[in-house]
């Protein structure tokens, strides 16, 4: 009986793949403790206006927009509209549940005096820059910032 030759194993690209993952994920190490890459915000912008609001589930499936300060209605999404709206505000209520917080604390629509447009949700720290969507989905949210206040009026949530 003879015995097959033991022959060394070629590790082919995986040495060079590993050390180029590696070499990514120290550059975006370096980067992100460095201050070069980090919070897309603006920290020169200065907040030009700002409204706190809630966002409510009726169970007709609207959703009601509050002013958070005076508890009146700023807008009143009916069932199969705001799709833009209800889809940030689906992704805004996913983090607030995952880090067991309710629908009391208000949310933040600020505009900046870059211009930019951010919904901030201060119980999460999460926060979303609006124009990044188009122009379209900006306004369904700055109409918001100055749209007047309705009658006063009881809103069931869900």
């Amino acid at each position: 009986m003879s015995t097959p030759d033991a022959k060394p194993r070629k590790r082919g690209p995986i040495l060079p793949l590993m050390l180029a993952l590696g070499f990514v994920v120290a550059v975006g190490v370096f980067a992100r403790t460095s201050g070069v890459v980090g919070d897309s915000r603006d920290t020169e912008a200065q907040l030009v206006e700002s409204r706190q609001l809630q966002f409510l589930d009726r169970q007709d499936g609207a959703v009601v927009v509050l002013d958070y300060r005076d508890g009146y209605t700023v807008d009143v999404l009916d069932p199969g509209t705001g799709g833009f709206v209800r889809g940030v505000m689906r992704g805004m209520a996913r983090e607030r549940r995952s880090k067991n917080v309710g629908t009391e604390p208000p949310y933040r629509l600020a505009v900046w005096s870059d211009g930019r447009l951010t919904l901030d949700d201060p119980a999460t720290g999460r926060w979303v820059e609006l124009a990044a969507f188009g122009a379209d989905n900006v306004s369904a949210f700055a109409r918001m910032l100055s749209a007047p206040h309705t009658q006063h009026a009881q809103h069931e949530e869900r």
